[in-house]
């Protein structure tokens, strides 16, 4: 049987609205991807959200685990895919093309090693805006995009995994050393997903500075000094963030 060329991972707990709008988003998957649902052991009625017309995930598992960074560990041990994209519960692709385009990117015997686009966002002002991803070189400063908007070759990750000790940053450690270990690195120039509002990131913005400063010392071998800096300019930005949105969107964003 021949291996998909994508797996979507996604993972939910208690979140019923959130996981219905994220298989409302694949609409009707092509052949080549599947669909990979892990849930934290939700104890409501999420997982009614797969009933009813729609996408059936090719992989089902619910049991406790340890948090959204647990689960993706228990989705990737199950992904057969070549690349894999974590699009969890909330998260949204961003229209019916994106997915005929990622397989078109994938399939290529030279495809490169992680792809990555943009992905949509509330700033704060109430209106999803377009974020424009930065150069993978820039990584030491943070994420290059949103996880929902990173594709990775699945070989890159084998042995790796998601420290649950790191509540909010585990995928900034993981996407770090995903791009140490690629051969090619492609950023591409598609609105991939819309990234969920509210979700632990934004509720808990400072531990998640905290998280990567440690993973900057720790990964990149950088100074204290030299990230905690960072850490400073990541700080500012929040608080330009939080109470000037407009002015912020107008300088990190661009609609659609």
């Amino acid at each position: 049987m021949t291996a998909p060329d994508l797996s979507i991972i996604t993972v939910v707990r208690h979140d019923r609205a959130g996981l219905a709008a994220t298989r409302a988003s694949l609409g009707i998957l092509p052949v080549g991807v599947e669909w990979l649902v892990v849930d934290g052991g939700s104890s409501d009625d999420t997982l009614a959200a797969l009933a009813g017309a729609g996408p059936r995930p090719h992989w089902l598992d619910s049991r406790a685990d340890g948090g959204p960074f647990g689960g993706m560990d228990r989705g990737l041990a199950q992904a057969t895919g070549r690349f894999v994209l974590f699009l969890n519960a909330g998260d949204r692709l961003a229209d019916a093309s994106v997915l005929p385009t990622l397989l078109a990117l994938t399939r290529p015997a030279d495809a490169a090693d992680l792809i990555y686009g943009d992905a949509a966002e509330d700033p704060g002002d109430g209106v999803m805006r377009r974020k424009p991803a930065r150069h993978w070189r820039w990584a030491f400063y943070g994420m290059p995009a949103h996880h929902c908007a990173i594709l990775y070759r699945r070989h890159l990750l084998a042995g790796l995994h998601f420290n649950c000790g790191y509540r909010i940053a585990g995928d900034y450690a993981v996407t770090l050393q995903a791009l140490a270990r690629a051969d090619s690195i492609r950023r591409i120039p598609l609105l991939i997903a819309c990234f969920a509002p509210g979700g632990l990131s934004r509720q808990q913005a400072a531990r998640g500075r905290d998280e990567q400063h440690r993973i900057r010392m720790y990964q990149l071998r950088l100074s204290p000094s030299f990230s905690l800096a960072l850490k400073l300019l990541q700080s500012v930005a929040s608080i330009f963030r939080k109470h000037v949105p407009k002015a912020y969107a107008f300088l990190r964003f661009r609609d659609h």
